[in-house]
């Protein structure tokens, strides 16, 4: 179980509640954190008949248009229906989990008016996989993320479809089944649930998890490919990397020291003073890229223990802002940045991979004994290569786009939806970039014997030979290589 608090919440929590699967349930401060300000809410509108935007008043452009105290808790509910308007490809589930997760710590905190039946039933959502249908297109990144948040919101009311039980299936029967009632939202209800960053932040969260394991998984795989390609350590020397200290240069090149400790490869006598840069460079390159990883986890961190809806209630204060927390101009940045460093560590992987097929220091051209008869790696590498092609594509910022929207009253957007979704597509690239340096970094290895890698490097080739065959001759490589993505996605990254 994991309780719901105003304590922040740390990426490495977010990680164990979902490989653990674990249940949330709010603490007994967040009940009355959510309670007090729904309380102050009620008694606010009671005492006043002034226009307080989004709760007695029409959205974006109709903030102007006063509703009537019985149309309320209709006004909410049109809202989200008439937000829903996402398309494209869905919003992949486990993605839509960590919005829930993430709209659920926010409201938490007792800024925003929902009841607690809302965000308990949110909950109810969480613990049973009962997952709404989100999909990709449809946010602009400012007023939040609208029309993704309605889809996630649509099943709260008895509308919209859900992924349950292994099916996608109508809410309204889902709720039916679990003889439950939809929930009759009330004044400002709906705003809460719609404005907000939590598409963006669920995507960023996620990439950033898988990013961890990536960023060092490259440090692993160009540290086979160094050895695989008699390259030198010295360029990986603490003391040349004193005189230059930003963090990741430093990070990365005391953990290739540490992998390669041992070989016997490494510590031979060479016949060239420098390697190329792709290789000679590993530390200033993934370095910048662990920098920028870094900069972006602070981002992240601040914006998933934020209040990011609109207006926000201050119970204590007596105020209520009509503000822009809900704008997504810090994430679309980092989320641009982000999909920046990963790419360049698949850019210069690809560079690497390049390197090993290219007949150099007595390996065989395209890493097979017969080239010639054989092709051997030499498509892997146009594979890599058009990835990296796609990924330079994907990394156009979307931050630097806005569209005007709502009559003007929208009038600077941050586009971080999309900023969002094309770093994801940049994370799984950089999978498969990393996955083919490493068949092909495997694969030249075998070309050094008898000499050893180091201990690390030979205990990770001896799990990886057991899912991926060294290739003596031409073979369909596309399953070598889903195989080696497989292998990346399982491996455990401990050095």
């Amino acid at each position: 179980m994991h309780y719901i608090t105003t304590s922040k919440l740390e990426l490495e929590t977010i990680a164990d509640i979902l490989s653990a699967n674990k249940k949330l349930a709010l603490s007994e401060q967040a009940k009355q954190n959510i309670v007090h300000c729904r309380e102050y809410l009620d008694k606010k509108l009671a005492a006043q008949h002034e226009p307080i935007y989004g709760i007695n008043t029409g959205f974006g452009s109709l903030c102007n248009v006063l509703i009537p105290d019985s149309d309320l808790e209709q006004l909410q509910r049109n809202l989200v229906m008439s937000h829903a308007c996402g398309t494209g490809d869905e919003v992949p589930q486990e993605i839509v989990k960590l919005m829930l997760l993430l709209k659920i710590q926010s409201l938490s905190y007792g800024k925003s008016g929902v009841q607690l039946e809302t965000v308990e039933r949110l909950i109810d959502f969480f613990n049973m996989d009962m997952l709404p249908l989100v999909f990709q297109q449809g946010s602009l990144g400012a007023s939040g993320d609208l029309s993704p948040l309605a889809h996630l919101s649509l099943p709260l009311i008895g509308m919209g479809e859900v992924n349950y039980n292994g099916k996608r299936q109508q809410a309204k029967e889902v709720l039916m089944q679990l003889k439950s009632q939809p929930v009759q939202l009330k004044s400002k209800e709906g705003l809460a649930l719609l404005n907000g960053t939590q598409f963006m932040s669920a995507y960023g969260v996620w990439c950033l998890l898988q990013t961890r394991k990536l960023s060092a998984s490259a440090d692993l795989v160009s540290a086979i490919s160094l050895d695989a390609f008699d390259g030198r350590i010295e360029p990986f020397k603490e003391h040349l990397h004193i005189i230059r200290p930003h963090k990741g240069q430093l990070k990365t090149a005391a953990a290739i020291n540490r992998i390669l400790e041992g070989s016997e490869l490494i510590r031979r006598k060479k016949a060239h003073v420098q390697d190329p840069y792709s290789f000679r460079c590993i530390p200033q390159v993934h370095g910048a890229s662990k920098d920028a990883i870094e900069y972006a986890e602070n981002v992240f961190l601040t914006e998933i223990n934020s209040v990011t809806d609109n207006p926000t209630i201050f119970p204590f204060e007596n105020e209520i802002i009509s503000g822009g927390n809900f704008h997504g101009q810090p994430l679309a940045l980092a989320l641009d940045f982000l999909a920046i460093a990963l790419a360049e560590l698949g850019n210069i992987s690809e560079r690497r991979t390049y390197q090993l097929i290219s007949g150099l220091r007595e390996l065989p051209p395209f890493l097979v004994a017969k080239p010639g008869l054989n092709s051997g790696f030499m498509i892997p590498q146009y594979t890599a290569a058009s990835i990296v092609s796609q990924n330079k594509q994907l990394c156009s910022p979307a931050s630097v786009d806005s569209i005007v929207s709502s009559n003007g009253q929208e009038d600077h957007v941050s586009m971080g939806a999309n900023a969002a979704t094309k770093c994801f597509k940049v994370v799984e690239n950089l999978q498969r970039i990393l996955a083919i340096e490493l068949f092909n970094a495997s694969q030249a290895l075998e070309f050094r014997r008898p000499l050893q890698s180091s201990p690390i490097i030979e205990e990770v080739i001896a799990k990886y030979r057991e899912d991926v065959a060294f290739v003596d001759a031409d073979k369909v490589m596309f399953t070598e290589i889903d195989k080696s993505v497989d292998f990346l996605k399982r491996m455990t990254v401990n050095f």
